[in-house]
């Protein structure tokens, strides 16, 4: 016969009492799925399916010759896209009077992410004494591909199609000091129907700082007083504060100045970074005193890639 021994007030209070941490025990798998009917794993399903399809980034560069389009292009991914171009031949072509455009394809990866990327660039633009219609093989480009598009997806079988909507277009303004030129004026505001518009200041360090300072508000007031639409970052009020702070300060900075530089320079104080070498020091390409790159690579990649795409399919392709 086995006796049940009662337990002490001591051991009552210690079965009634929560356990020890080192007898804690983590909910398994299962039991965690059983919690709720898994609608908050949504986002982890979504993840996994864009992380094994990858995404597919569209930008175009436009502007005149020598502004630094490939170098940044090159800066913005870390790697070399295009080769540097030749200019010292950039006027053989001179009784074509035709804008190209150029296409470059790539595939990037990090951290297992994949983007297939396309970099459209446009050679010839504004090179030229006349330059009526010069903006008209850029503009045709970019509404046949949304023509394309909108066959491929009326066809009964459709299979993978091939996308060249433009994401984003770059516009390089020569850094005069003064305003937009005429010719800037009329083609932006044929792209900022078509595209997200994002207007760069180029080579930010041929101005001075308050010159740049004066050359982006008048820059802006063109803008406005023109109606040119550009793309200007989103800013939810559901979002936290920080990302609400994130985006108003790149939408602030508009137009970005930018400096591009693939070469390790040294500075002074010993660091090794991307930037230009000078007499008077070193025009660094990430210091946020010297140019806005960081900020336009948030824009275009880290941050606010998606709802370029998005806009793309949802705004400019509708409308089309």
């Amino acid at each position: 016969m086995v006796r049940l021994r009662r337990p002490s007030n001591l051991e009552d209070k210690a079965s009634n009492s929560l356990p020890f941490p080192s007898t804690l025990v983590s909910a398994s798998p299962a039991q965690k799925m059983s919690s709720g009917i898994g609608i908050a794993n949504l986002p982890n399903q979504r993840h996994r399916i864009v992380a094994k399809r990858g995404a597919h980034f569209t930008i175009m560069v436009v502007g005149e010759s020598g502004l630094g389009k490939t170098t940044l292009i090159n800066t913005l991914f870390a790697t070399e896209l295009s080769p540097p171009k030749n200019y010292s031949r950039r006027h053989v072509k001179q009784l074509d009077k035709l804008t190209e455009v150029e296409i470059i394809k790539a595939e990037l990866e990090e951290k297992s992410f994949k983007v297939k990327l396309t970099v459209i660039d446009t050679p010839g633009f504004g090179d030229y004494v006349n330059n009526r219609d010069s903006w008209a093989p850029i503009i045709d480009f970019v509404d046949d591909q949304h023509e394309a598009y909108m066959r491929q997806e009326q066809q009964p079988e459709r299979g993978e199609k091939i996308d060249l909507r433009v994401h984003a277009c770059l516009f390089f303004i020569r850094p005069t000091g003064h305003t937009l030129k005429p010719l800037d004026i009329e083609i932006m505001k044929r792209l900022g129907t078509r595209v997200n518009l994002i207007p760069v200041i180029a080579k930010a360090d041929t101005l001075t700082p308050n010159d740049l300072r004066v050359f982006k508000q008048r820059v802006r007031e063109v803008i406005a007083a023109q109606g040119i639409r550009i793309y200007v970052p989103p800013v939810d009020p559901e979002d936290d504060e920080a990302s609400i702070e994130h985006a108003r300060a790149l939408a602030d900075v508009m137009p970005h100045a930018i400096i591009g530089s693939t070469d390790d320079v040294v500075t002074k104080d010993g660091r090794t970074v991307k930037g230009r070498e000078y007499l008077w020091g070193v025009a660094e390409v990430e210091n946020e005193n010297h140019c806005d790159f960081r900020k336009l690579r948030s824009l275009l990649i880290r941050t606010h890639m998606l709802d370029l795409i998005n806009t793309t399919e949802e705004h400019h392709y509708e409308n089309y």
